[in-house]
């Protein structure tokens, strides 16, 4: 079990209707079912004053990374729509770090990038735990096998102490077993899978 302080931030990725209601446009099968473990780290960190962020795709209504224009995924998170928002059994109590809002792909809560050009720059992530002075970082949400491998291996690259939460994300699987490779990949990158419970 992960001990949270407040050198060591939880990032809750992308906890949305879309992905995580089973009537949302890219519905993560299990996703509803990783709320209540989130929930219950969220409320761990905070009572041992760990500083918790969100991040949250926010996508224009028309973009490179949605299928109808040209990209892979079908339309989803769009600014302002019921799919964008945080799932209602979600606890929200901290910052919110939005990506994909000009159009990019917002894989990861630390960088976007460009989906013509392939250029990446930064989110205010990066800044925030700077600030924060986090040394550590814990990630859980949707989906393990995009935004949550993304998220943890920006965190591993820019130095941060990184930990997944198996039991605290829900994958894909385009390819059966996409998520467990994403873990795998994780864990090889230098990070750590360890269990909420």
């Amino acid at each position: 079990m992960i001990s949270y302080d407040p050198a060591t931030a939880l990032i809750v990725v992308d906890v949305q209707n879309d992905f995580a209601d089973p009537g949302g446009s890219l519905y993560v099968r299990g996703g509803e079912d990783v709320i209540d473990v989130v929930n219950a780290e969220i409320e761990r960190a905070r009572a041992a004053g760990a500083p918790v962020f969100y991040t949250q795709d926010w996508h224009p209504a028309s973009t490179p990374h949605f299928a109808k224009d040209g990209g892979t995924w079908p339309v989803h998170c769009v600014a302002g729509s019921w799919g964008a928002e945080f799932h209602p059994r979600l606890v929200v109590a901290g910052e919110v770090v939005r990506k994909g809002t000009g159009g990019e792909d917002g894989y990861s809560g630390f960088t976007q990038r460009d989906p013509t050009s392939g250029e990446e720059e930064p989110t205010g992530l990066e800044a925030l735990l700077r600030d924060a002075q986090v040394q550590r970082v814990v990630v859980v949400g949707l989906a393990t096998d995009y935004c949550v491998r993304a998220t943890a291996l920006d965190a591993v690259r820019l130095g941060f102490d990184t930990t997944v939460l198996r039991d605290a994300v829900a994958a894909v699987d385009l390819e059966p077993g996409d998520g467990d490779r994403a873990l795998e990949e994780i864990a090889e990158a230098g990070g750590r899978v360890d269990t909420a419970r």
